[in-house]
């Protein structure tokens, strides 16, 4: 990154002090070791146990939302739990498909949060490199804004789009890029070793299915925080705020995956929910863009943005149920069905 980006990126108003900025990093890199440990030796996780971390990783943006409510007043507060609850959002998307890559790569269950763990380490490194770069481009002038827009309103198309076709998606390992340059430099184990990502194997080095798990979970990463970090400048243009939403989301998904295991598939209407969300801040931020050329065109506040995103997530969760409900259950086949009591001779 150049002087000039780093320089562009620090003349943004901010309340991230370097101070604040120490502690968050600081305390992000504690968490992640902590969950290094956990992970070290592969096991099965069960339900207790990812209830426990998840109700953690929910409760500290809590605290951190009361503490900024507390220090720097309701309207930054309030921008931070709107864009937490934009990237929590989007996460349970982002879920959803690690979900579909942990099965097509047939990751035995006691490796799957070391994987989701790699995936989280990238999705934060990946988020800091484009809020560093968004907020450049912010900085270059209003036009951002217009671009941001753009981007979010043809994702949601896309989501939307998808969404209505009813096809369940699929994922092709033979056919993601990363997995096929991989294959082509090294060769890669029929089986897993254990939590191992390089092994020997006829004197040659091989890498494991769990580095090609992992390496494509990094590839959807990207993908995904060119649609999530736009999201959360359509909400606050503090790049604190922009990352510390973004951490706070990430850091939880380990623990989450394995509560909404069974339920993501339900939410046969979040896509739809998304790119409502989506579109929603689309226009959000093209009305931002345009009130700065045109001072008559009205913008959408923060508190307004945050009830919209609640409500669109509470509709297509009920809507989701209603229809599981409506939905009619599989019939057994004859052998399988209990045998009905014939007539008494």
């Amino acid at each position: 990154m150049s002087a000039e980006t780093v320089l562009s990126v620090a003349s943004l108003e901010t309340i991230g002090s370097p101070q604040l900025w120490t502690i968050t990093v600081a305390a992000l890199i504690l968490l992640l070791a902590v969950d290094f440990l956990i992970t070290r030796r592969p096991h099965e996780v069960r339900m207790r146990e990812a209830v426990g971390w998840s109700v953690f990783y929910l409760v500290l943006p809590l605290i951190f939302g009361f503490y900024v409510w507390g220090a720097f007043g309701s309207g930054v507060a309030v921008e931070f739990f709107t864009g937490y609850v934009v990237e929590k959002s989007l996460s349970v998307d982002n879920l959803f498909v690690f979900m579909l890559l942990l099965s097509a790569f047939a990751v035995p269950p006691a490796l799957a949060q070391r994987v989701l763990l790699y995936g989280i380490i990238g999705a934060l490194v990946l988020r800091a490199i484009f809020i560093a770069l968004g907020a450049a481009v912010l900085q270059s002038g209003t036009w951002a804004f217009l671009l941001f827009g753009g981007i979010l309103l043809f994702t949601a198309w896309k989501i939307f789009k998808d969404a209505l076709s009813g096809e369940e998606h699929k994922i092709d390992v033979s056919s993601m890029r990363s997995v096929r340059l991989l294959r082509r430099f090294m060769p890669v184990t029929n089986d897993y070793h254990g939590s191992h990502l390089v092994v020997r194997q006829n004197g040659r080095r091989a890498l494991t299915p769990l580095a090609l798990a992992i390496v494509a979970v990094f590839a959807t990463d990207i993908v995904f925080a060119v649609d999530s970090v736009p999201a959360v400048y359509g909400v606050t243009e503090d790049p604190f705020i922009v990352f510390a939403t973004n951490a706070f989301a990430l850091m939880g998904l380990r623990a989450l995956y394995f509560v909404l295991q069974g339920v993501l598939a339900k939410l046969r209407h979040l896509n739809h929910g998304l790119s409502i969300i989506l579109a929603f801040i689309g226009i959000k931020l093209v009305l931002h863009w345009a009130h700065g050329v045109w001072s008559w065109v009205p913008e959408i506040p923060t508190p307004l943005s945050l009830g919209v995103i609640v409500g669109v997530l509470a509709t297509v969760t009920i809507t989701s149920m209603y229809a599981n409900r409506r939905e009619p259950k599989p019939v057994p086949p004859p052998a399988e069905r209990e045998p009905q009591p014939g007539p008494k001779p």
